[in-house]
């Protein structure tokens, strides 16, 4: 099983802000399409992708008992 983590806006989409989902051997691209099929709404196209706390992209695949954050992007000032 994967651990999803979901912040800021995101996380109101999904209604929580982690799911465990089982994605081993899909890319990063597979588990986005996956959700935003899932979740209408979720704007995974602009948000940053992390697996085990290291940014990832989009073709990096996912193994077993990773964890996978989706952070958007903020502004501050």
């Amino acid at each position: 099983m994967n651990k999803l983590l979901f912040f800021a806006g995101l996380k109101d989409i999904v209604n929580s802000d982690q799911l465990e989902l089982n994605l081993a051997g899909k890319t990063v691209k597979e588990v986005k399409a996956e959700l935003m099929q899932q979740y209408g709404d979720l704007p995974l196209e602009s948000v940053m992708t992390a697996i085990n706390e290291e940014f990832a992209f989009d073709n990096d695949i996912v193994e077993k008992n990773d964890v996978i954050a989706f952070i958007p992007p903020v502004s501050g000032g």
